[in-house]
């Protein structure tokens, strides 16, 4: 009994303390003379006195053993959590009554605060508005908090056991989520935004914070992830880009109406007459001509109108070259392009690629329209007459989209390049830029999981840079 880890006593029939052993003794402070004789009982907390006596009793009488959680005052100052184990029948001695019993009583202090801290941190969990998973080393769930429940649509049932791609959007490459498994498998944070589906197929956004549990070998043992909820966010984005898409609209509108609109109305009187009156072959010739080109007009207007209408944000099979060759059309109306080359260098034969074209097609139009007003800007600043130039380019390589635009404009300063994606930046004088374009048109091409870099010499050239995935798979 001595050499025994737990607190061990020997009561005798009446609850007195005949025996206790070194454990008891060490932890008390106390020497073995001032627990003789003494009720065991007299030790618990009073709060837990009658489940003690309850259980003592009913080993006496049955000689059933019993087990009972106590608080233990082994002195005023040493107070336990105690499991106590009560039996009858311990082998006497030639000085002790068979009549006898042991107790067994284990610390479970630090176990009930772990417990309590448990508990704790479990209602915060269950409680918190941001949801949260754990899974295995596997990638498998084992957890999820009445937050991730709600807001992806699923029970913890259907969720626990499962892969979180069982509410995978597969809008993500394959890298993305390598990437995420190369950085936690290594013991080490990731945080990323993510796109994934609710049960009833709606999209949902969360940045997550993926962070590895280690146990005291260091060794990671499952994956803990927080997710805070975007969805509102990107829905404000969303009326953010339309919003700003309106304005360039606007800024394109006088131009319209100007080079466009009244044009094509004498246009259009004109053939209507000519139709009527003439029957010579060369003239119907020259009239069919004419047709074509109010044609082109009307399809440039009919683009204008579609572009100004809300994105539907649907994820769509998307020509890249066609959506470059629209977006220069649309730009072409404006007054300030009227002057300005364009160059197209387009790879032939490109697959199409999952994308939300009106979207891409507002990053473009806004590469355009800065590459316009930087190349006016150089014009009116320069005493000699320039000839404004701007090429695009597609190419696919490594199953890349990769689309550059490059202006033979005023360039961008060195100190200005690393805040052009800033929202709210901008170099043109006031009321002449919000700052707002090419800051929407990085958060659209991020959403699709590329990329937009700017190179630029300051005075001379500026090129835009956009790298896309061509195999949008989870």
């Amino acid at each position: 009994m001595d050499h025994y880890p737990d607190y061990c006593f020997v009561l005798s029939h009446k609850g007195e303390i005949i025996d206790l052993n070194k454990t008891a003794i060490k932890y008390s402070n106390k020497d073995k003379a001032w627990f003789s004789n003494q009720l065991f009982d007299s030790l618990i907390d009073e709060a837990d006195l009658a489940n003690f006596r309850n259980a003592f009793d009913s080993c006496c009488k049955s000689s059933d053993e019993s087990m009972v959680e106590c608080k233990v005052n082994l002195t005023p100052e040493h107070r336990v959590d105690g499991r106590i184990f009560i039996s009858k029948n311990i082998t006497p001695s030639s000085k002790r009554s068979s009549d006898s019993f042991l107790i067994i009583m284990k610390d479970i202090t630090e176990e009930k605060k772990r417990e309590t801290d448990l508990l704790r941190f479990f209602f915060v969990a269950e409680n918190t508005v941001n949801p949260l998973q754990i899974t295995d080393t596997e990638g498998r769930m084992i957890y999820v908090n009445s937050a991730f429940e709600k807001v992806s649509g699923y029970s913890s049932k259907e969720l626990i056991g499962n892969n979180p791609s069982v509410f995978g959007s597969k809008k993500h490459p394959t890298k993305f989520w390598a990437n995420m498994w190369t950085t936690i498998s290594a013991g080490k944070p990731w945080i990323g935004e993510v796109e994934n589906k609710k049960k009833d197929g709606e999209a949902f956004f969360t940045n997550v914070l993926i962070s590895p549990i280690i146990d005291n070998e260091k060794k990671v043992i499952g994956y803990f992830g927080i997710h805070r909820d975007l969805t509102e966010k990107r829905n404000l984005e969303k009326q953010l880009i339309h919003t700003q898409k309106m304005e360039s609209i606007g800024t394109l509108a006088a131009g319209v109406a100007h080079e466009v609109g009244n044009p094509l109305a004498s246009i259009s009187a004109l053939v209507q007459i000519i139709q009527r009156q003439t029957k010579d072959d060369f003239i119907r010739e020259k009239l069919e001509l004419v047709k074509k080109q109010i044609t082109r007009i009307s399809k440039i207007i009919r683009d204008l109108v579609d572009f100004s209408r809300p994105s539907n944000y649907e994820l769509r099979l998307t020509d890249i070259n066609e959506n470059i060759r629209e977006s220069i059309e649309i730009v072409k109306v404006g007054k300030k392009a009227k002057d300005v080359d364009f160059t197209l260098d387009l790879e032939d034969g490109l697959l199409q690629t999952h994308l939300v074209a009106d979207q891409i097609q507002q990053v473009f139009v806004n590469i355009l329209i800065n590459a316009v007003d930087a190349i006016n800007e150089k014009r009116n600043n320069s005493k000699e007459p320039q000839k404004g130039a701007i090429k695009a380019f597609s190419r696919l390589d490594d199953s890349t989209y990769t689309i550059i635009f490059e202006d033979n404009g005023i360039g961008i300063k060195p100190e200005h390049a690393a805040k052009v994606f800033e929202p709210f930046f901008t170099t043109k004088t006031e009321g002449k830029g919000t700052g707002l374009g090419l800051w929407v048109s990085y958060g659209i091409v991020k959403s699709f999981q590329g990329e937009l870099k700017i190179e630029s010499s300051a005075g001379e050239w500026t090129r835009f840079i956009i790298t896309l995935p061509s195999n949008q798979a989870y």
